[in-house]
């Protein structure tokens, strides 16, 4: 509208000045070379507007005509780029098709019109990966590193393809190289972290997720579990040689991440090392209202040295009361009267897992709610059948139906169960990644059994992922480990949290399956000494 207005506006003044000019014609004379020319000021006006256009008109086609090979060359360079550009977004789409031959011809057509666009390299990438060619994928992506509008897309490829061959450290340098061009690149710097993580770097793992907080990468809440986490594996390492500067790492990490229960162990061991009972307690029970676990337990059972059995009991039915009916508090309650020679409330106890389950399931989702009794719940049954009754026939009993039973949660992470917390994953050095929960039985494992096997290999294959390195030959040596306490034995003082190597076992554990009884019968053949049948059958499970 504003428009319309202002082109009436100026028409109107046009006119007016056209009618201006025709009530006032005047005269214009000109002499020149002997000629005299003399017309009114509207006419000389047009004559000179008129001139002028021509000038202009005729110094536009000399400028076209010089400048025609420039023109004409422009206009193929032009269909050439469109021509290319059509060829890479035709090979594109064929690559997402899986046409490899298709994209072959088109990524042949995009290199001879548009050889300079970054994308031509993308499809060059793209297609030799999809036809098989590790080799050239590599050279293209090396191209693209080497330009600075493709530096990021190249490293992200050859980071993948580094990944792909396993080889970890050439990885690691194109995810470290990637973080330091672009600090905002999440990929780079969660990869930069995991590497960090699995090679026991914690220093330096932990200036990567202070980097990762300050570009926003990572929130304040996950900054505080994964500093906690990687507080605590430092205070593992230095427990043995540095016990001060361990403490204060602990309970940093405690303070920062409450419910981490490697941390509130370590910290509850700490603390009651120097004599404050009373805050250890505090601890432990903060964490055990976030996530009840049996480390826990054992840690709260032993807080005082030389406490007796029935101390022991009375602080597990405190413990106990501060998540009513969830199954570990059930099951530390159950171990404690036991110990303490109260059969009967042990006997209760237990009877409540066995044949109401449902009743004891964690709100949180923990447990095996409406699955039966588990592993652990059968092996104290058999226990408390022999202790009060010496019926080594009923706990062989228990022991069997034990072999069936539901397994109970482990530390699990990406497919591998330890008996210790690590910081890290061994499979792809992921922080924070394990987690206490039941195995999956399908991800089993063909490698022998135990610590002492060594930790097997895995096919990088199965082991490749983008945003992780890759740990295909086991983990390093741990630096940071927990302990788990036995819940079979009770020692006069809970067992020390020490960095073990190798902790980290295949899941393979004893099947759930084992087959006609008769297959069973091993355990017992030959008959074993007095009350050791059930022990060794028991120690399938340790």
């Amino acid at each position: 509208m504003i428009r319309v207005v202002l082109f009436i506006a100026f028409v109107g003044l046009l006119a007016l000045g056209v009618a201006w000019l025709a009530d006032r014609p005047g005269e214009v004379s000109v002499t020149w070379l002997g000629y005299q020319i003399e017309t009114s000021v509207a006419v000389a006006i047009a004559a000179m507007a008129a001139l002028l256009a021509f000038a202009m008109l005729f110094w536009a086609l000399i400028r076209t005509l010089w400048r025609s090979p420039k023109i004409v060359a422009d206009a193929t360079r032009r269909r050439r780029r469109e021509k290319g550009l059509r060829a890479i977004s035709h090979g594109l789409i064929a690559i997402g098709a899986g046409d490899a031959r298709t994209a072959q011809r088109h990524r042949a057509e995009a290199e001879r019109y548009a050889s300079s666009e970054p994308l031509t390299l993308l499809l060059r990438a793209q297609t030799a990966q999809l036809s098989g060619d590790r080799a050239s994928a590599e050279a293209a992506f090396r191209a693209m590193a080497e330009r600075s509008d493709t530096k990021l897309l190249g490293l992200r490829g050859l980071y993948i393809e580094a990944q792909r061959h396993d080889d970890a450290k050439a990885a690691r340098l194109f995810a470290e190289e990637a973080a330091k061009t672009a600090p905002t690149l999440s990929w780079a710097a969660k990869a930069t972290l995991e590497y960090r993580c699995a090679a026991g770097d914690f220093d330096g793992a932990l200036r990567v997720i202070e980097a990762n907080l300050s570009n926003r990468l990572i929130d304040k809440k996950a900054y505080r579990r994964q500093r906690a986490v990687l507080l605590t594996a430092q205070a593992l390492a230095a427990e043995e040689h540095d016990r001060e500067t361990a403490k204060a790492l602990v309970l940093e990490a405690v303070t920062l991440a409450p419910e981490l229960v490697p941390a509130a162990v370590l910290a509850s061991r700490f603390v009651s090392d120097a004599g404050e009972t009373r805050r250890a307690a505090r601890i432990i029970e903060k964490a055990w209202k976030a996530g009840p676990h049996p480390e826990l337990a054992d840690a709260y059972a032993y807080l005082r040295f030389g406490d007796s059995a029935r101390d022991r009991l009375q602080r597990m039915q405190k413990l106990a009361a501060l998540r009513p009916g969830h199954i570990e508090g059930q099951i530390a309650l159950s171990r404690a009267a036991i110990d303490a020679g109260e059969f009967a409330l042990a006997r209760r106890t237990l009877e409540t897992l066995l044949y109401a389950p449902k009743s004891f399931a964690a709100a949180d989702g923990e447990g095996a709610a409406g699955s039966g009794p588990t592993q652990r719940v059968l092996m104290l049954m058999a226990e408390l059948e022999e202790r009060e009754h010496g019926d080594e026939g009923r706990a062989r009993e228990w022991m069997t139906r034990a072999l069936r039973a539901p397994r109970d949660p482990a530390w699990t992470a990406d497919g591998y169960v330890s008996d210790r917390w690590m910081p890290a994953s061994p499979v792809t050095g992921r922080l924070d990644a394990f987690e206490w929960k039941t195995p999956l039985a399908e991800l089993t494992h063909s490698a022998p059994l135990g610590p002492e096997a060594g930790t097997p290999g895995i096919e990088s294959k199965a082991a490749v992922n983008d945003s992780g390195p890759l740990a295909a030959r086991g983990p390093e040596p741990a630096s940071a480990l927990v302990n788990l306490p036995s819940s079979e034995a009770a020692p006069s003082r809970p067992p020390s949290l020490k960095p073990v190597a190798e902790p980290v076992i295949p899941l393979v554990h004893a099947p759930d399956d084992p087959g006609p009884d008769d297959e069973v019968d091993f355990v017992f053949d030959p008959p074993p000494p007095h009350r050791a049948g059930w022990r060794r059958l028991r120690s399938v499970f340790r």
